[in-house]
């Protein structure tokens, strides 16, 4: 039960990330040329790649119960503000995440800097680094600290490297930002998990025994959910009274 959420958690948090790195990288390959671009997409792969080698062994350092509350505590900080943004954006506060219109504002943002007079761009590179490694430093975080915390790196690299492929795959097919993927409700279930893990783990560190042992992690789940449920109602309410007290 606890691997199947890790799969998801780690698969759906990545794939999220990835198809923003997407947008990014495909508005300046398509503005600026793809060979500075590649340059950037594999820098910025090798440097996440040291992050999580380095990162990786030294949470296994601390004792079991130990790592299991500062993973609880950063996991659950995390997936509470995935899932803050994700509910407002439900009930309509915050305006839902349109790939559609960052990719035009980043053709835009790009075809606007004068083109580069040598076979390398430094404005591609950087622009194609920066999108791959500031979404992608978000993926190496999740993958090393449920890795850690489960005692399965294999498996949460593994769930981050197939996200990686699909978005990838799908962006060459398409050729254009995956505007069709369902990004806000995958961004609500990451938060959903990312806190579930982290109320779980958190308190299993501290002490907790839960009764069913792993088949908890799904009641948590139920009740997170649950909670959202109603937290979006309440707030879609208290937006139709403010916007009729307005009128």
């Amino acid at each position: 039960m606890r691997s199947v959420i890790l799969v998801l958690a780690t698969f759906f948090a990545c794939a999220v990330e990835m198809v923003e790195a997407l947008t990014i990288v495909l508005a300046a390959a398509m503005t600026r040329g793809w060979r500075s671009v590649r340059l950037g997409i594999l820098a910025a792969l090798a440097v996440l790649a040291a992050v999580v080698a380095l990162l990786g062994p030294t949470l296994t350092l601390l004792p079991l119960d130990a790592l299991r509350v500062v993973v609880g505590f950063l996991l659950l900080s995390l997936g509470l503000q995935w899932l803050r943004k994700a509910l407002l954006r439900a009930a309509g506060y915050l305006p839902l995440h349109d790939e559609e219109k960052i990719f035009e504002r980043e053709v835009a943002e790009s075809g606007a800097v004068a083109a580069a007079t040598r076979r390398f761009d430094p404005y591609a590179f950087t622009l194609s680094f920066k999108g791959v490694f500031l979404e992608g430093l978000e993926v190496a975080f999740i993958v090393v600290t449920i890795g850690a915390a489960h005692g399965d790196f294999p498996l949460a690299i593994a769930s981050a490297l197939a996200a990686v492929v699909v978005v990838a795959i799908a962006g060459v097919i398409v050729h254009r930002p995956l505007s069709r993927v369902p990004e806000n409700t995958m961004k609500l279930g990451v938060g959903l998990m990312l806190t579930t893990f982290g109320t779980f783990w958190g308190a299993e560190g501290a002490g907790v025994r839960w009764p069913g042992s792993d088949a908890m992690i799904l009641g948590v789940l139920a009740f997170y959910a649950a909670l959202s449920f109603v937290l979006v109602e309440i707030l879609r309410r208290r937006g139709t009274r403010l916007v009729a007290g307005a009128t």
